[in-house]
């Protein structure tokens, strides 16, 4: 299965046990700044254990590897779980919504956007930058973080709320990369 054909199966299989989501990760990032390959498709979703258990059927275990026991403490414990496409290797991590202030507020701003005939529900460019400047941090730096961050403001830039932008950076401590990127933008 086509990672587009993935995306679009979980978002239908999302709306139908009526899950609130948003679509967030390399994904959005392409779809807001500069496209590139990515294997993973990252989800935040709010899921409760019954609409779980219908999930878990939606995704047969002759095409699918989803780790019941796993998905349940995720959704218990607010982590996360994967869903993998077995023939093709595509994988899905879905990330349960927590209750940190900029997790709810990021999930607040998501929006409709629609992309090859397909609606998704996504992060803001906003969010998008601020998530991919917390993982360049969190993973001691990472450039390839950075730079879909940078690609997402330069492509967004004049759109942007910059003030949001700033006192998030400031919550989240990355203040130092939000500067750096600043710096190096070229907007296009």
């Amino acid at each position: 299965m086509l990672q587009r054909e993935l995306l679009e199966r979980v978002v239908d299989a999302l709306e139908e046990i009526r899950a609130p989501y948003m679509v967030t990760g390399a994904i959005v990032s392409s779809l807001q700044g500069a496209p590139r390959l990515t294997h993973d498709i990252d989800i935040v979703v709010l899921l409760e254990e019954p609409g779980l258990e219908h999930l878990v059927e939606l995704f047969p275990p002759e095409e699918f590897y989803l780790d019941r026991e796993s998905a349940v403490r995720a959704v218990r414990d607010g982590s996360s779980f994967n869903l993998i496409d077995t023939r093709e290797g595509s994988k899905v991590d879905f990330w349960m919504l927590t209750e940190e202030p900029f997790d709810r507020s990021r999930f607040a701003r998501r929006r409709a956007m629609e992309v090859l005939g397909m609606k998704l529900v996504v992060s803001s460019p906003e969010d998008t930058i601020l998530q991919k400047l917390k993982w360049a941090k969190l993973s001691g730096g990472s450039e390839k973080q950075f730079m879909d961050a940078l690609r997402v403001y330069e492509v967004q830039s004049g759109k942007l709320d910059i003030d949001y932008l700033e006192r998030w950076a400031g919550e989240l401590e990355v203040k130092p990369l939000l500067q750096r990127l600043k710096e190096e933008a070229s907007p296009v």
